[in-house]
């Protein structure tokens, strides 16, 4: 007899349906991990006490605490920006947000993954995601 299974399963408690999982959670961690350490608007590669987050549309104006609406600045481009748009800032995105899926979240715990994990964590991660352009 020969059973195939995926190479990620639940080993104790309830498998893990992640059609059926939440919004991955929006943390400094995720955010960084997400944006491999690169400030949005210098685009320097910073250490983690080094960066900060930025809301595109200031919180003060409206502006939520979303994946779309949040990226990784360093402090002094963060600080430059302030409460202003992207305009009266005069800065500009050198990459756009998006909201990374639960394969990508895994990815970018830097947990161990073995190679058959990895190719199935891959397999669920958009194209648009920066993990890709390793």
């Amino acid at each position: 007899s020969v059973i195939e299974t995926p190479s990620i399963i639940a080993v104790k408690g309830k498998g893990f349906n992640i059609e059926k999982a939440g919004k991955v959670i929006l943390s400094n961690k995720t955010l960084f991990a997400r944006d491999r350490h690169v400030c949005a608007y210098c685009g320097g590669k910073f250490t983690n006490n080094q960066l900060s987050r930025d809301h595109i549309l200031p919180v003060a104006r409206g502006g939520e605490n979303t994946w779309m609406n949040v990226v990784t600045a360093c402090k002094e481009c963060n600080s430059k920006k302030g409460h202003k748009s992207l305009k009266e800032a005069r800065m500009e995105l050198l990459y756009a947000p998006y909201a990374p899926n639960h394969y990508e979240n895994m990815i970018l715990q830097h947990r161990t993954i073995l190679a058959d994990q990895m190719e199935y964590l891959l397999a669920g991660v958009p194209k648009h995601s920066r993990i890709l352009l390793s």
